[in-house]
């Protein structure tokens, strides 16, 4: 730890350099992006700087004490030097998780996408239950949801639904939510009152700017189409449905719930553009994982994550073997304890990882 610390004063001290030099002021680009680099690395050294002072303060307090004869100065000195030890790890583990890597998209809104698996009419009901349960998620943090795309099933449930979510925080906390979930529990389909397991698998893209990924206009095929609902009937007159294909990768993406042909347009090509950067990640997460000779845990689509079982009232966390027996909040919404859990855990991951390195 204390190589990267001195690594970053020693940064800091060239950057400070670097802003001074009058062909550096010239070029603007260089000068902004140097100033925001010493913006995001200025409070560790600075708790750095504090620890170093602090940590000679103790040495000379310590050092004190081995000669002192004093009971008055004796107590004095243990009792500052108790103080110092206590600020020093408070700086060490504040140090410590400020080192771990940031989330590049934590500042990105996300494209949710939330498709019934195994389990027919019983997966699309619990794939509509998983939509109310994040749509009263950021209800609850006060983040804007946008409908994007859907396709209902026959009796009130989807097959599947796209919607995107933006406000503070949102990728850092939502980003756990991608992968396989499973319920057990007796299906209004069910006469015999049995137990049927289901799953719905849910990925969270981060949304990019279009300048992120680039789309050759060519590279697109565009199909013009009237909605429908649910057993395939119309519900519009005119043709405002919109497929778009973008042929390279073969990635298809429908978008009907708009009036509007413009709109489901534009909200089909965010779609497309938030699955290229998903897909470019994915395959470089891959090579990584190949190279480390480990196994891309977390995020994986078909990673069962969580079980929600109705007849124990309960949800269990897989990934970190997690059960709270409050299902009825979680599902409606109430996810900060799983989600603050799954982030601890993150975190303890990523310090024992960077112990070992």
């Amino acid at each position: 730890m204390f190589e990267k610390l001195e690594a970053l004063k020693r940064r800091i001290e060239e950057i400070d350099g670097l802003l001074g030099d009058p062909g550096v002021i010239a070029d603007n680009k260089r000068y902004v992006r140097l100033v925001k680099e010493r913006a995001s690395i200025e409070e560790i050294v600075s708790l750095y700087d504090r620890f170093r002072m602090l940590s000679d303060q103790l040495a000379e307090a310590e050092q004190m004490l081995r000669s002192e004869r004093d009971p008055e100065m004796i107590g004095f000195l243990e009792d500052e030097a108790s103080r110092l030890r206590a600020e020093i790890e408070r700086l060490s583990e504040s140090m410590k998780l400020m080192l771990i890597p940031k989330d590049k998209d934590a500042d990105k809104d996300i494209i949710v996408e939330i498709r019934a698996g195994a389990g027919g009419e019983e997966a699309a009901l619990f794939a509509a239950d998983l939509f109310r349960m994040y749509t009263r998620y950021a209800e609850r943090k006060g983040w804007d949801v946008e409908p994007m795309s859907s396709s209902p099933s026959d009796i009130g449930g989807f097959k599947e639904v796209i919607f995107s979510i933006k406000g503070d925080d949102v990728h850092s906390r939502m980003k756990f939510e991608s992968g396989v979930h499973r319920v057990q529990r007796i299906p209004v389909t069910e006469s015999g009152g049995r137990i049927h397991t289901s799953t719905a698998t849910v990925a969270i893209l981060p949304e990019p700017e279009e300048v992120e990924v680039e789309i050759d206009p060519s590279d697109l095929r565009i199909d013009v189409f009237r909605s429908t609902g649910p057993g395939g009937q119309s519900v519009n007159t005119t043709d405002s449905a919109v497929r778009v294909t973008h042929k390279p990768t073969g990635i298809v993406v429908t978008c009907q719930d708009e009036k509007s042909q413009f709109q489901n347009k534009e909200k089909a090509l965010r779609i497309l553009r938030a699955r290229l950067l998903d897909e470019e990640r994915r395959k470089r997460a891959h090579e990584e994982a190949e190279r480390r000779k480990t196994q891309v845990g977390s995020g994986e689509r078909s990673e069962k994550i969580r079980t929600y079982n109705f007849p124990q009232g309960r949800v269990t966390d897989h990934r970190i073997g997690l059960t709270l027996y409050r299902l009825e909040s979680i599902i409606d919404g109430e996810l900060d304890e799983l989600i603050d859990s799954l982030i601890e855990d993150e975190r303890a991951k990523a310090l024992k990882e960077m112990a070992e390195s």
